[in-house]
């Protein structure tokens, strides 16, 4: 077990109308303070789905834990080969190396604060993702920015079955 100290002197702070927002429903994520404001302590944003969205396809994190916490709805989230429903004020922990993925549950909306931790930069990943979306870059794209943004895409029976 190694020892991590994150290097930052003053608090952050992020007011809600200072965040940057990319999206609009059904996914809408808030870019809330990368691992560089953090000294690499976390990094964290919040996405809000709606209608049983999907927010993010199977994965796994090599070197960080992410957490969700429900602020409100409902989420379908695979943690492994286990599908779990989060509803508002429930916490859900990830190790790494561990597969996950997250959508508002069918017919339920779903806004959750998600941190990974240790953090990584990840806001040009969510920047990256909107390009997809508006079309300015093919989704093959994503494969080729796994490993700078610790986030591996795998497949999951077990949450194709539920989706």
């Amino acid at each position: 077990m190694s020892l991590f100290g994150p290097k930052f002197d003053d608090s952050v702070v992020v007011r809600d109308a200072e965040a940057e927002v990319l999206g609009r429903a059904p996914v809408t994520v808030r870019l809330l303070a990368d691992s560089s404001a953090t000294g690499g302590a976390l990094s964290t944003q919040r996405v809000t789905l709606t209608d049983g969205a999907d927010g993010a396809r199977p994965h796994f994190h090599k070197g960080s834990a992410e957490m969700f916490f429900m602020l409100d709805g409902e989420a379908l989230l695979l943690s492994g080969e286990d599908v779990l429903t989060a509803e508002r004020g429930d916490l859900v922990v990830v190790p790494p190396n561990r597969p996950h993925a997250f959508a508002a549950a069918p017919g339920a909306d779903a806004d959750i604060l998600i941190v990974l931790a240790p953090g990584v930069e990840r806001f040009e990943y969510f920047r990256h993702l909107q390009r997809i979306r508006l079309g300015e870059l093919p989704p093959e794209s994503i494969l080729d920015v796994q490993d700078l943004y610790d986030n591996h895409f795998l497949s999951s029976p077990a949450w194709d079955a539920r989706r």
